[in-house]
């Protein structure tokens, strides 16, 4: 073999190493980075933390809206199901929740327009059926295929007013262990 088909061969080998390493890693390492910092250090797992409201300073981990307030909730399924409640803000704000697994997917998305008196799941291990004695009747029941993730809750509050009126609804909010 020539030299030169030697190091083409090494050189496609290292860029497809390197590619797939990048596809598979780096969902993985961006949000054990954010995991780390919503949950401030860990100290802060299985229930929710309150964001203050957006500046131009505010960049904790990504660009955040001025006109949101945001909660969030970094999970952890070792010791099962998680109940997850989001009260609706008042005056028909509008309310998002959305479930990110450990490598970035977006594995749930719940909404205020789909249900007005407040959000409720049940966020589960891939596999394992929640209890029936502790399920509460009739709660969609979401299965996570990692045990660590992001749950991330969003209001509209566009102005200081707005902000006030989300924040004292977000502060309901909870994620803790199925009971």
């Amino acid at each position: 073999m020539s030299r030169r088909l030697a190091l083409a061969l090494v050189f496609i080998a290292a860029m497809v190493v390197g590619h797939v390493g990048t596809i598979v890693a780096a969902p993985h390492a961006i949000m054990a980075v954010a995991m780390n910092r919503l949950s401030q250090s860990g100290e802060a797992v299985n229930r929710f933390h309150f964001a203050r409201r957006t500046t131009a300073q505010s960049r904790a981990i990504v660009r955040p809206s001025p006109d949101l307030a945001y909660a969030s909730c970094v999970y952890d399924l070792a010791d099962g199901p998680l109940l997850v409640t989001a009260a609706p803000t008042p005056a028909k704000g509008y309310v998002s929740v959305s479930v990110f697994a450990g490598n970035t997917d977006n594995i749930g998305v719940f909404d205020s327009l789909r249900a007005p008196e407040g959000i409720r799941f049940v966020l589960a291990p891939a596999g394992q059926v929640p209890d029936p004695a502790k399920m509460p009747t009739g709660l969609p029941v979401l299965y996570s295929p990692s045990r660590k993730g992001v749950i991330l809750d969003r209001r509209l509050a566009p102005t200081a007013e707005a902000f006030a009126v989300a924040d004292k609804a977000r502060r309901e909010d909870r994620c803790a262990p199925l009971r």
